[in-house]
């Protein structure tokens, strides 16, 4: 799985906390609530989650971490115990023995 730049996720969320916090101060306010429906939005695609709550959740926990878990609460990592590493332009598959997990 391809991981967003952290920059990227860290500007998204801030722009999402700051339009959640608009809205909230001024609730009736359309434009607000747009534009925090559209920060919920692209962070649901840039964190593969379906709810804005759960992306803004998945955006921090990735930011302290480095990991973000996929819809189904699995790591994304390979079934196999092997994990991916970028090199370049392409992946490659790190096994580990079973002895070391």
């Amino acid at each position: 799985m391809l991981l967003p730049a952290k920059a990227e996720v860290a500007r998204h969320l801030r722009r999402y906390r700051a339009w959640e916090r608009a809205t909230l101060a001024s609730p009736d306010d359309r434009r607000k609530r747009t534009a925090f429906e559209d920060s919920g939005y692209t962070l649901c695609v840039l964190m593969g989650k379906r709810c804005a709550r759960e992306a803004a959740d998945a955006a921090e926990r990735y930011l302290r971490t480095g990991r973000v878990a996929s819809a189904g609460g699995r790591s994304g990592r390979p079934q196999d115990g092997g994990s991916i590493a970028l090199r370049g332009r392409r992946a490659v598959e790190i096994r580990r023995s079973r002895a070391a997990t």
